[in-house]
C-alpha cells in the first residue's frame, strides 16, 4: 500500500489510522471493480423545422407534428449508463437509456404510477443475463426496446431524420422478458413475454386488473444473414418478427388504434447490399391488426409498405431516400375508413464534426382522394416540411 505524504504526517499526529486507511482503500477496490466495466454514452438531438405554406400544415408521423412546426426545436437528451455482458458462461450485466426533452413524453412510457408527462422518460431499463445454453442464452429482463421495425427508435441511427409511418404504429416498448438465441452466424431467434403491447412501464393487460393475471402480450422474431459465400450480398439481412396481445387504450402514434383492445403487429423487413460499392437498398413491410376485447370484432387495421436507399458518396457526406404508402382501415382514428397516405422523403448528410451528425431533408406527404393533415386554416391534402438535423454523439 502507497500513502501519500499527506496522509503520513495526519498519521504522525494521531489525526487518522493508518488501519483505517488501509482498510478504506481495500473497501473501495470492489467499487472501482464494478465501475471499471460500466460504459457512460448518449446524445444531444436538436432541429429546425419550417413546414411550407400559409397555414402550418403537418403530419402525423411520431416525435413530428405541431409543437415542432416552423421552429427550432430540442428534440431530446438521452443518457446512456451499461454495464454489458462478457464472455463469461455465467455472464450478466445491465442497460439504462433516459430520456430528457419533449421527445420523452411522445415515448410514452411514463409508469402506471406517474401523474403525467415532465419532460423525463425512461427508454430501456433491464438486466442482462447469459445461461451456458450452446451457443449462450442471452435474456433481457425489465423494460427494452421492440423487436419489430426497420427504424430505430434512435434517431442517429436511422438513415432519416423522420420517423416514417410505420414506425410511428408500431409498438415502441415493452415491460417483460425478452431471450434470444444464436444458432449461427447467420440464424438468430429472439421470443418473449411482456404485460402489454403498450410502452407504458409496469402496465396491466386490463385497467381494472381483471385478467392481468393470465393476459399477456407475446412476441418472437427470426433474423436471417447472408454469409460472406454470397459475394456482394454478404451482410444482407432478412428480418420477421409478431407481437400479440393487449393494447389499454393507445393512440396509432402509440402503437393502436385509439380504444383498449387485442391487436397483433405484424413485421417483415429485408436489407440488402449491392455490387455498386457504398449502395444499400432496403424494404419493410408492417401491419397492425386491431379487435375489440373479445377478439372477435375487427376494429380495423393500418399497414405500411416502405422502401429505403442509401449511398455512401464519401467518407462523410452520404445520401438517403425513403418512399411510403400507407393505409389506414380505422375511423377510430381520422374519423374515416380506408385512409390512403403517400410520403417520399430525402435525406443528405455530411458529417463535417467529430462525433456528429448533420443532415438536411426534405419530406412531401400527399393524402389520396381527402384532407387529412392539420393546418391553421383547416385541413391540406399534401404538406412539405424542411428540416435540419444536428445530434452529437458522445
Amino acid at each position: 500500500m502507497k500513502l501519500n505524504q499527506w496522509t503520513l504526517g495526519l498519521a504522525a499526529v494521531g489525526m487518522v489510522s493508518l488501519g483505517g486507511v488501509a482498510r478504506a482503500e481495500e473497501a473501495a477496490v470492489p467499487l472501482m471493480t464494478a465501475l471499471s466495466s460500466t460504459t457512460i454514452s448518449g446524445y444531444v438531438d436538436a432541429s429546425a423545422h419550417w413546414n411550407l405554406g400559409t397555414g402550418t400544415g403537418y403530419n402525423y408521423y411520431k416525435f413530428g407534428g405541431s409543437s415542432k412546426a416552423d421552429g427550432f426545436n430540442l428534440n431530446v437528451v438521452q443518457l446512456s449508463i451499461a454495464k454489458p455482458l462478457d464472455e463469461a458462461d455465467w455472464a450478466a450485466g445491465y442497460k439504462v437509456d433516459l430520456w430528457f426533452g419533449p421527445d420523452a413524453n411522445s415515448l410514452g412510457t411514463q409508469s402506471t404510477l406517474s401523474t403525467g408527462s415532465g419532460d423525463f422518460a425512461i427508454r430501456q431499463a433491464y438486466v442482462a443475463l447469459r445461461a451456458p445454453v450452446g451457443n449462450g442464452l442471452d435474456f433481457k429482463v425489465g423494460v427494452f426496446d421492440t423487436i419489430l421495425g426497420y427504424e430505430s427508435i434512435e434517431s442517429g441511427n436511422n438513415p432519416n431524420y423522420t420517423r416514417s409511418y410505420a414506425f410511428t404504429f408500431q409498438p415502441q416498448t415493452h415491460t417483460g422478458v425478452l431471450a434470444t438465441y444464436r444458432f449461427c452466424e447467420c440464424f438468430s431467434a429472439a421470443v418473449g413475454v411482456a404485460n402489454t403491447v403498450g410502452a407504458q412501464i409496469n402496465e396491466r393487460a386490463f385497467v381494472d386488473g381483471t385478467k392481468a393475471e393470465s393476459y399477456k402480450t407475446y412476441m418472437g422474431s427470426i433474423a436471417l444473414t447472408a454469409p460472406e459465400s454470397w459475394g456482394f450480398l454478404s451482410g444482407s439481412t432478412l428480418y420477421a418478427g409478431v407481437v400479440n396481445g393487449f393494447n389499454d387504450g393507445a393512440t396509432l402514434a402509440q402503437g393502436g388504434l385509439n380504444g383498449d383492445g387485442n391487436q397483433t403487429s405484424w413485421y417483415v423487413g429485408a436489407t440488402m447490399a449491392t455490387p455498386v460499392t457504398g449502395l444499400k437498398l432496403g424494404a419493410a413491410w408492417d401491419l397492425l391488426d386491431f379487435h375489440s376485447d373479445s377478439g372477435n370484432q375487427s376494429l380495423g387495421d393500418a399497414w405500411a409498405a416502405s422502401v429505403y436507399a442509401s449511398f455512401q458518396a464519401t467518407e462523410k457526406l452520404s445520401l438517403h431516400a425513403r418512399g411510403e404508402m400507407a393505409q389506414i382501415n380505422s375511423g377510430r382514428y381520422f374519423g374515416t375508413d380506408n385512409i390512403q397516405i403517400w410520403s417520399l422523403t430525402g435525406t443528405v448528410q455530411y458529417d463535417l464534426w467529430k462525433n456528429v451528425i448533420s443532415r438536411a431533408e426534405v419530406r412531401w406527404d400527399h393524402g389520396d382522394e381527402n384532407q387529412y393533415f392539420s393546418s391553421a386554416n383547416g385541413s391540406l391534402k399534401n404538406v412539405v416540411l424542411l428540416a435540419a438535423n444536428i445530434i452529437y454523439k458522445f
